[in-house]
């Protein structure tokens, strides 16, 4: 039998609580949501659940599941000559009416490739029939839609609870040959085949220009009214543990703090919560429905919600005395929100997460990171005095202007922090751990940085040996960002057209998995884009005119381009906010 030769067959046979099991024959439109990640990452990803449930609540349309196979299962499935089929009925992903796929992150492009061959669908739009799905894009990547714009017949820009229901009735009451431009009428959605691509020179520097009549921007989809807007308190339960094992409750969307870093931070402005009372009725529902032990409070930043407080109380007033724990996986770094944690988490204690982001006060000032150092200590004492022993601590390496003495500050801020800890601690002291987590910095469309080039691969491997000799210690750990996948990430993040021929190239010589370590190989993606006349480093490390013409310029996802231009003069020339 095919599942007892692949690991994880849980991830393949369906029947989850809350799984949704409807007649398709009698469906107007049939949608085929897809995570381009295995199912424990893509089953974590409230996103496809939202859609998931949207869909389903609609009478006349029914929306099933289907995931990456692990590589095991795909050599299973080409041996035999099978399908990829959805979760729910078996139904191979061809004979769907649509197929909607997320763009969580770039490390996962190839395997939307993948997905597509493996359910024998054309991988590239213009190959497809009359007898193939429409293939639909959207999610975070989608800021940047051109990289993958040719594999994809509609890319939807921003927030799809609205826009998935009018998508569908377009899919639904369209005409093959007409069901292109009927999207294409719809706010939001992007439709690649309908503009023109010319190239200004090496890295993103294109022009995308419209025809027939298709609008010169896109604008971003954003849902006004939270409360209004349909969630999934039905959410489903899988077998086997997941990336987020929890009941989620999103209160908010949308970031006031300006890092300037930060593109989900512009392209999900402006900021928007749910009632206290919307949320409490949620989360009856979800735990109701679920059985889960934990309630996830979902947000940038969760403290920065208004009635966080009072959010808090009542929910650990309505389910602490059941066992049921309350999580703040959002925190700022201040004495404030530990003692919020505090009172959450009463029913069990695991670690707090702050994000410096950088080592001086000088380059946090740059990046528009509002903490200052004495912030950070009176958090780590208020967390220290009160019972917690372990913190987790974000910061950032190769960001804009940053020199070497920011980066060994690192290290002399978190040794400050364990001295610190160790005496707050007293005789529990040998349990302190502080644990670092380096990212590397990748600049992305629409923040103020996106001119900026990354550090070369060699210079971001240069500042980890100065992070590493900075912190060893028995009570610090470190990790870090492997150079070779935020090179990537940035070129992709950055590219045009051109570089979905070298996604492509990579995905015929094998790349899969691309954001697991076991299976990423930058050679491999070196090759590839040669090989298309490409090179990663023009995407990835080159600085960019500010009166250059950028590949995305075509697509209106955050503040206007004069207000990034000023942001990121204010950060690199005068070093400030």
């Amino acid at each position: 039998m095919l599942l007892s030769r692949v690991t994880k067959p849980a991830r393949y046979t369906n029947g989850e609580w809350n799984a949704v099991h409807r007649d398709t024959a009698s469906a107007r439109a049939r949608f085929a949501l897809v995570y381009p990640d295995v199912y424990e990452v893509g089953m974590s990803h409230l996103g496809l659940q939202i859609l998931y449930h949207t869909l389903n609540s609609t009478p006349d349309f029914v929306a099933e599941r289907a995931f990456a196979p692990w590589p095991d299962m795909e050599s299973e499935l080409r041996s035999r000559g099978l399908p990829l089929t959805s979760l729910e009925s078996r139904t191979p992903l061809r004979q769907f009416d649509a197929i909607g796929i997320t763009l969580p992150y770039e490390l996962t492009y190839a395997n939307v490739l993948n997905v597509l061959d493996l359910a024998g669908i054309p991988i590239r739009a213009s190959d497809r029939g009359p007898d193939d799905p429409l293939v639909i894009g959207g999610g975070p990547g989608a800021a940047n839609p051109e990289p993958m714009a040719d594999f994809f017949d509609a890319i939807l820009i921003g927030e799809g609870e609205d826009a998935i229901v009018e998508m569908a009735e377009a899919v639904a009451e369209a005409e093959r040959t007409d069901v292109l431009r009927r999207l294409a009428e719809i706010a939001g959605v992007y439709v690649p085949s309908f503009y023109e691509v010319s190239y200004e020179g090496v890295g993103p520097l294109a022009r995308v220009t419209p025809r027939d009549g298709a609008p010169p921007v896109i604008g971003r989809r954003i849902v006004e009214d939270l409360d209004a807007a349909p969630f999934p308190t039905r959410q489903i339960v899988p077998f086997l543990d997941t990336v987020h094992a929890r009941a989620t409750l999103e209160i908010m969307r949308g970031c006031a703090r300006g890092c300037r870093f930060c593109q989900a931070g512009t392209a999900y402005r402006p900021r928007r919560e749910r009632s206290v009372a919307a949320l409490l009725r949620q989360a009856d529902e979800l735990i109701a429905n679920t059985g889960y032990d934990e309630i996830s409070l979902l947000a940038f930043t969760s403290v920065d919600y208004g009635a966080i407080q009072e959010l808090a109380a009542r929910l650990v007033e309505r389910f602490g005395e059941r066992g049921i724990g309350v999580a703040l996986p959002s925190l700022r770094a201040d004495a404030f929100s530990v003692a919020l944690a505090n009172t959450i988490q009463k029913v069990r204690k695991t670690g707090l997460t702050f994000a410096p982001e950088a080592g001086t006060a000088r380059l946090r000032r740059a990046i528009g990171k509002q903490m200052e150092e004495d912030d950070l200590f009176a958090a780590a004492e208020a967390a220290f005095s009160s019972g917690w022993t372990r913190l987790k601590l974000y910061f950032m390496i190769g960001l804009p202007t940053e020199t070497d003495d920011d980066v060994a500050a690192i290290g002399d801020l978190v040794r400050r922090l364990v001295q610190f800890g160790r005496g707050v601690l007293g005789p529990r002291r040998n349990r302190l751990q502080i644990a670092v987590s380096a990212a590397t910095f990748v600049p992305k469309p629409h923040t103020p940085f996106q001119w900026v080039g990354q550090h070369a691969r060699d210079e971001l491997e240069r500042k980890h040996r100065i992070l590493q000799t900075a912190l060893r210690g028995r009570h610090i750990k470190l990790s870090w960002t492997d150079p070779g996948t935020s090179a990537l990430e940035a070129a992709v993040s950055r590219g045009d057209r051109r570089v979905g021929a070298a996604i492509e190239a990579a995905w015929r010589e094998g790349a899969r998995f691309d954001s697991w370590g076991e299976y990423f190989d930058f050679g491999r993606w070196e090759a590839a884009f040669s090989q298309k006349g490409l090179s990663i480093g023009d995407y990835a490390n080159s600085p960019l005119d500010y009166g250059a013409h950028l590949a995305w310029e075509h697509v209106s996802c955050g503040p206007d381009k004069s207000v990034l231009k000023a942001e990121a003069e204010r950060a690199i020339e005068g070093g400030g906010l």
